[in-house]
């Protein structure tokens, strides 16, 4: 990093501080928790994680020096789970993201399962290629065969949620996601290009990386 974006020292000193604060309230969440699953506890840990990443970074950028602990951060673990023991339904929640690389390939692909508009340039045509293809094919046929519509394949995480019974049809159509509660997630499978990063360099090489209870 140039030294015209070197952290400051005033910016290390205030990350130290923000620390300093994260600690003393993790431990009073401690202090008054409530449970093995309380929120308010999970919630401090992960603001505390998050202070002493920064900190760490801002440290090593300034004074090429680290802290001699390591705090997990939010995403490496999961909240104590206090689902059902024998669960009688499940939710399986995934989000895979993509980059589109190649539109005339994507509009190509659309173009041999549906008539598109030649006429029609831009966003929206390739928005209309999108909805023609995601509407033809399963989400895991496109994402096996992502290189052919001209997709790049980013971030992907897949939740396995256990429940007591299945809900109401139609109940959570309008906000998949928002229901979801973290001490109800049997397993977690994470896919991210972070991984193959770390793996670069611990051992100088790497395909990915998941995350499970």
């Amino acid at each position: 990093m140039s030294d015209a974006a070197q952290s400051t020292a005033a910016e290390v000193r205030a990350a130290a501080e923000a620390v300093k604060t994260a600690l003393d309230r993790h431990l009073a969440a401690v202090e008054r928790r409530t449970g093995d699953d309380d929120t308010a506890v999970y919630e401090a840990f992960n603001a505390l994680a998050a202070a002493a990443e920064t900190y760490d970074e801002l440290l090593y950028d300034r004074y090429d020096e680290v802290t001699p602990f390591e705090i997990p951060g939010a995403d490496d673990g999961l909240p104590p789970y206090s689902g059902p023991d024998e669960p009688h339904a499940l939710s399986v929640l995934i989000r895979r993201d993509y980059a589109v690389a190649d539109r005339r390939r994507l509009v190509e692909q659309a173009r041999r399962v549906s008539d598109l508009d030649h006429d029609e340039e831009g966003p929206r045509r390739t928005a209309a290629a999108l909805g023609v293809l995601f509407g033809e094919y399963e989400p895991d046929e496109i994402a096996s065969r992502h290189k052919e519509f001209g997709l790049e394949e980013g971030d992907s995480t897949l939740w396995v949620t256990a429940a007591e019974e299945l809900p109401e049809p139609g109940e959570w159509l309008a906000a998949p996601f928002e229901q979801a509660e973290p001490e109800r997630i049997v397993c977690r499978f994470d896919i991210s290009s972070v991984f193959d990063d770390e793996d670069d360099e611990d051992e100088g090489g790497g395909s990915g990386g998941t995350a499970g209870r």
